[in-house]
């Protein structure tokens, strides 16, 4: 066998090739074995690829330094994936192919204590394999039970449907054939309840990984799952990378989350790369949603994806009813009629009525909004000056009754008693968000019991465990929260929910902002009433936009009239899913120098399709031509926050007509061609502007 190898080498590089030493056995020599290589004058992890018959020309070889005897072998197919992941997603090979390694050393390592256990021994007690389904349910599983080898399941089920023991039941079958199984939730949604769902199922047969863990537990976690000890792995999207030898079936609970697209790095989707994963092994998948995302119901349409539905509630008498309060008319009514100043701004009179009747009731409720803090910014009514982070393009926040909070670098001021700027003004807060609501509950309601969810108060996985067992043991009666409380958790004492703002989502410089949106509304009144069985739950939605299309949709529970209409929107202006979409990010600390090196960038993208597009230059195709045809290069263009922690950031949009368009190509070649200008006397970027390929974007600001 040949004794020199190429190997991926955790460093932005492509592979490089290595000697391998004698003292190596050839045995044990094969793609997908750890090894440690000298880089320069570092010793960095690499994974070999293949064999070699000679080194490239010129190069000077070195030794591989040893095997990392602590971790497996990357098996054919998930090496496959793993190459196909960062070709896709122009990232380079060697770091991607770290992410299938845990954290620590098998062994060693002293374990940082948890406040408690990652499975309680209360969730295992009473473990019953027998689930009895509705007939809805049964007919889906059975569906889904008898499509063997890959294909792509669309579950598509209202909220409080029983998506969950539909997972469960397809995983017992699984587990039954010997086979493992992958479930992937937002890491919002890794919670106790889901947890303790799943152990009461499979008792001690599960693992769990997700970002609150310490790097021992995630360790620990990794191993008894890649070893088979415990064949159900539940995780965020970094689970992804555990290899399960014996995977059968993956599913991708609330498919629709963007949290499952990385903002770092790898910037890979993790339902899309789940979804190449089990074609890869030949396996199904299940992606689950209330609210499906719409390019996932687009292959669904397509045929891509087999659709199944569970359109009705199995615990309750039905969907919430959605009350929407036009808090245009309600303020105009106040005008004329006088206002009861003992009740916030903030708070109609219908919400409050529906508020003070569930308290009497003895039943719980939960307030929405999608802001923190006491007002979203401070402004001096005498000269409009407000008090914004010098560090990002953005007000600050109000905490607190003097305590100014930038919520994106964490800068810290005071309110000052007089405007900085005129030097006379008083500055007011201007606005709203959950600890001003909590204050004001307080007044109002002096004898509730208020929980409140959201990042200041939530900083932890044990504030989270705790603030749900309150709202569990009926501890609490309020429930104020931001998105936090909009997934994944189920309270059967919630009977009422009240969407305090709903207009925040609306206007963001997003053409996703209208499906998160309703996705967002769909989600939060979905926690109202899943338990009632004899009458429905009770949403009281109050806007200043009555007729925006989330809204009338939501009123109406209808998903798939959302759907059509903002996929009719889209197809006009070619947005995904029926075209492609890449965004080239830069950031920089000197403004010029940021934009310069984005308009360089974006002018070797357009230099690269115009010589695409001629057949008799450079050797290219017909049909190459054509494919480069169908991409557009916006830009560059300011982001829409256009500074953030000192950094300048510009954007350049890759936009391509059609699914099959090659943005991914053109982003791959771009960065290698980038790269390559790097070690030369001419590098296309300045060393202090940070560069990254988000292939098929989803966050756009």
């Amino acid at each position: 066998m040949s004794r020199i190898w190429s190997v991926a080498v955790d460093a932005p590089l492509g592979p490089l090739h290595y000697a391998i030493p004698d003292t190596l056995p050839p045995e044990a020599l094969m793609p997908g074995v750890s090894v440690t290589v000298p880089l320069g004058a570092r010793k960095i992890p690499g994974v070999l690829l293949e064999p070699s018959e000679s080194a490239p020309e010129g190069v000077r070889l070195r030794e591989t330094l040893g095997l990392i005897a602590d971790r497996p072998v990357i098996d054919s197919k998930s090496l496959a994936w793993l190459q196909w992941l960062a070709k896709y997603y122009a990232y380079p090979l060697g770091p991607t192919l770290q992410l299938m390694f845990p954290p620590l050393d098998k062994s060693g390592g002293r374990k940082k204590a948890r406040k408690a256990p990652l499975i309680q021994a209360d969730m295992t007690e009473g473990v019953d394999h027998s689930v009895s389904l509705t007939a809805e349910q049964t007919e889906v599983v059975n569906a889904i039970a008898a499509t063997p080898g890959f294909q792509t399941h669309l579950l598509y089920g209202v909220t409080g449907s029983g998506k969950t023991e539909v997972y469960m039941e397809l995983i017992a079958r699984a587990a039954e054939r010997g086979e493992q199984a992958l479930v992937l939730v937002p890491e919002i949604s890794l919670t106790p309840q889901l947890i303790q769902r799943f152990a009461r199922r499979f008792g001690e047969k599960i693992a769990v990984i997700h970002s609150h863990l310490t790097p021992r537990e995630k360790t620990d976690n990794w191993w008894a799952a890649h070893q088979g000890e415990k064949p159900i792995l539940i995780g965020a999207r970094s689970a992804l990378f555990c290899p399960l030898p014996k995977l059968g079936i993956i599913v991708i609970d609330e498919e629709h989350e963007s949290s499952f697209k990385q903002d770092e790095s790898l910037r890979y989707h993790a339902r899309d790369a789940a979804v190449m994963l089990a074609k890869m092994c030949e396996i199904p998948i299940v992606l689950g949603s209330a609210t499906p995302s719409l390019e996932s119901w687009q292959n669904a349409k397509l045929g891509k994806y087999r659709l199944h539905r569970l359109p009705s509630r199995i615990h309750s008498g039905g969907l919430p009813r959605i009350d929407v309060i036009d808090l245009r008319e309600a303020r105009d009514q106040e005008r004329q009629s006088g206002r009861d100043e003992s009740r916030p701004f903030w708070l109609s009179q219908e919400l409050h009525l529906a508020l003070t009747e569930t308290l009497e009731r003895g039943e719980q409720a939960a307030l929405f909004l999608n802001r923190r803090g006491i007002a979203q910014s401070v402004v001096c009514p005498s000269c409009g000056h407000s008090s914004d982070c010098p560090n990002c393009e953005v007000a600050l926040t109000l905490h607190g009754r003097s305590h100014l909070v930038c919520h994106y670098c964490d800068y810290h001021e005071s309110l000052k008693e007089v405007c900085s700027q005129c030097n006379t003004g008083e500055p007011k807060p201007l606005g709203l968000g959950t600890e001003k609501i909590e204050r004001d509950l307080a007044k109002l309601f002096p004898n509730a019991r208020t929980v409140r969810m959201d990042r200041d108060e939530i900083q932890s996985r044990e504030d989270l465990e705790e603030a749900i067992a309150k709202i569990e043991k009926r501890e609490a009666d309020i429930l104020i929260g931001t998105q936090m409380i909009a997934k994944g958790l189920d309270f059967p004492g919630l009977t009422l929910v009240g969407l305090v703002m709903a207009d925040i989502a609306f206007n963001l410089p997003d053409f996703r902002a209208s499906e998160r949106a309703f996705q967002l509304l769909t989600q939060v009144a979905g926690r109202s009433g899943r338990h009632l069985k004899d009458r429905s739950g009770h949403v009281v939605l109050q806007t200043y936009n009555p007729d925006h299309p989330s809204i009338q949709f939501t009123l109406k529970h209808d998903y798939e009239g959302f759907a059509e209409h903002d996929l009719g929107f889209r197809e006009v202006l070619g947005y995904p899913p029926h075209g492609r979409l890449a965004a080239l990010k830069f950031a920089g600390p000197d403004l010029q120098e940021t934009e310069d090196a984005a308009r360089r960038v974006a002018e070797l993208a357009r230099r690269s399709l115009e010589n695409a597009k001629d057949p008799s230059g450079k050797g290219y195709s017909a049909e190459a031509a054509e494919r480069a045809d169908s991409i557009l290069v916006l830009g560059p263009a300011p982001a829409p926050m256009a500074k953030l922690r000192n950094l300048y950031r510009f954007q350049v949009l890759i936009r391509g007509q059609g699914i099959n368009s090659p943005v991914s190509s053109l982003c791959k070649t771009l960065s290698e061609h980038i790269e390559a200008r790097a070690k030369s006397k001419a590098p296309l970027l300045p060393p202090k502007v940070r560069f990254s390929v988000d292939v098929d974007a989803v966050h756009l600001l």
